[in-house]
């Protein structure tokens, strides 16, 4: 089974070269240094959250289609 990550920089300065890692299918968010630190911190924390879903006898998400769309807010939104 497959799942889409998606992969964002920390903006805060003492974790300079991590990233967020988030699964939407799952809801879950880890981070990692780097984007393959971040890819394998969300395989580690997916297996582990699958495995403890399936211990309990509860389902699991399953992904049936990925998608990433984007918004434009106008920068006088964003201005103080």
């Amino acid at each position: 089974m497959r799942y889409s990550v998606f992969l964002e920089p920390v903006k805060e300065p003492e974790f300079q070269g991590y990233y967020y890692a988030h699964i939407p299918t799952l809801d879950l968010t880890t981070h990692g240094q780097g984007m393959e630190g971040a890819l394998t911190a969300a395989q580690e924390l997916a297996e582990a959250w699958i495995a403890e879903k399936r211990a309990r006898g509860e389902s699991v998400p399953v992904e049936s289609k990925s998608l990433i769309a984007q918004i434009e807010v106008p920068d006088a939104l964003l201005r103080s």
